[in-house]
């Protein structure tokens, strides 16, 4: 007898349903996983036209997958008032935090901004960056590149 056989026998003594508890319980452990708050792409019919939804998904599933619930939107490109525009959903935000939801960093980093958390500490390290950026840019602002200036002083 093969293998699978001698198996096949010692399982058929046991009553199917035990044997589907038994898988769904494989399953369960297998799949693990847990909530994620995150941001998921809704735009999919217009090009170069980003747009996501704020969803509660399972942490397996795809970025753009099915969802168990939508908490909020986002549009990152700026309006003609130069906005970027967020809501939120935060009862429901409130209630899947409790049950244990994990927060992906850029929905943290939005909700650090709305408010409803402190600021994540990226937020803050990039708003020095870009001031100091922006405060060599201004110095050197009468000044060109210096390759150019090279070549002018050359001729």
């Amino acid at each position: 007898m093969s293998h699978c056989l001698v198996w096949r026998e010692k399982i058929q003594g046991v009553s199917p349903d035990i044997m589907v508890h038994l898988s769904s319980l494989l399953l369960k452990n297998y799949h693990g996983g847990y909530v994620v708050i995150r941001l998921a792409l809704a735009g999919h019919k217009q090009a170069n036209r980003p747009f996501y939804r704020i969803v509660a998904a399972n942490n397996k599933r795809a970025r753009d997958g099915k969802y168990i619930e939508q908490l909020g939107t986002f549009d990152p490109l700026p309006n003609i008032y130069n906005e970027k525009l967020v809501s939120f959903n935060f009862d429901r935000i409130k209630y899947w935090i409790g049950c244990g939801a994990h927060l992906t960093k850029p929905v943290a980093k939005l909700l650090g901004l709305s408010g409803f958390f402190p600021l994540h500490p990226m937020t803050v390290t990039e708003a020095e960056r870009r001031r100091a950026q922006a405060k060599l840019a201004e110095t050197a602002g009468g000044t060109e590149d210096p390759q150019q200036e090279e070549k002018q002083a050359e001729v």
